[in-house]
């Protein structure tokens, strides 16, 4: 496994001489546009209480079906992140200081909207002495005092260069969820994740489960980018090698021109198959298709892999 010490350097994307044409989106990708007055008053409360969510910034195309359920994912830590990989829409530069009503406005959110289940994520801040681990600490505390029957799933960066003192931390805290994405196959981190290290990121998820093994750990991928059907393969046994109990797989959508390339539209029968494969190799759930993202349908995706480990431990 890769030393630790190789996320010093970060090798620059290739850029194409000329960029292809985006590529039409098949019929199974597409999504009405949110018009709903559930959508609308989730938006109008993530304004007044100043919060930023992943379902705008990062442009999912579930925003629509999740805003009108009342369910947000909400991006903590500001809006600007200090990476910029090829596939992310997330604005790219010098953030904000971390505003501190943060995570009582998010904890104000989870009550007002009657989540079950919340999802937080973040921005990197490679510009933070934590990396912003202290502020997933402080938001899940205010969750726990304001909504204490609420489920916390939290969605993190790799906290480059301070990734074990910041899991540790965040694993005291006590969420119910660590998410921490592998993104794509190694092949592909050159281009498409740049700032970042594929056995890095395992390793962030062999760390949680080394701290606590009843924090249930969770990781996706996208499928588009070029990626070979062996090596997803790969990626799964190497999730299940770091004990991740939950795999994501979606398909790759390029937020635009600028962005990495929609290589390929995978069908929605492959996407059952490698649902299928992952199941095969022991993970406790598995979300496989084309508009499956991190936070689609977390809630009742986490009720299962809950039921699911408590059968597996009754079995046993």
């Amino acid at each position: 496994m890769s030393p630790m010490n190789d996320l010093a350097s970060t090798p620059q994307p290739q850029q194409p001489a000329e960029r292809p044409a985006r590529q039409r989106k098949p019929d199974w990708i597409r999504v009405r546009a949110p018009v709903s007055e559930g959508y609308k008053e989730t938006r109008k409360l993530m304004r007044e209480l100043n919060l930023h969510t992943v379902c705008e910034e990062a442009a999912c195309p579930n925003i629509g079906e999740c805003w009108t359920k009342k369910h947000a994912t909400v991006m903590i830590l500001g809006d600007v992140c200090t990476r910029a990989c090829a596939f992310c829409n997330v604005k790219t530069g010098m953030p904000r200081a971390v505003d501190p009503l943060e995570p009582e406005h998010t904890a104000i959110a989870a009550a007002k909207m009657g989540l079950e289940h919340i999802v937080i994520t973040s921005v990197d801040r490679d510009d933070l002495p934590d990396g912003g681990a202290s502020q997933f600490v402080k938001v899940i505390e205010a969750l726990r005092r304001t909504t204490p029957n609420t489920t916390i799933e939290i969605l993190t960066p790799d906290f480059r260069g301070k990734m074990r003192s910041a899991v540790e931390m965040i694993c005291e805290a006590g969420p119910d969820v660590y998410n921490h994405n592998l993104e794509t196959v190694p092949r592909l981190y050159p281009t498409i994740r740049p700032g970042a290290r594929y056995y890095a990121s395992l390793r962030l998820l062999e760390e949680v489960k080394a701290h606590n093994a009843l924090i249930f750990t969770k990781s996706g991928i996208m499928l588009g980018l070029g990626e070979q059907r062996l090596e997803v393969h790969q990626v799964m046994d190497d999730m299940r090698s770091a004990e991740v109990d939950f795999i994501t797989m979606g398909q790759y959508l390029q937020p635009t021109p600028k962005h990495a390339h929609v290589e390929e539209f995978v069908t929605p029968k492959a996407f059952e198959a490698y649902g299928a494969i992952a199941r095969a190799k022991g993970f406790l759930q598995v979300a496989s298709s084309p508009l499956t993202r991190s936070s689609y349908h977390a809630g009742d995706d986490f009720a299962k892999m809950r039921a699911a480990r408590e059968a597996k431990l009754a079995k046993a």
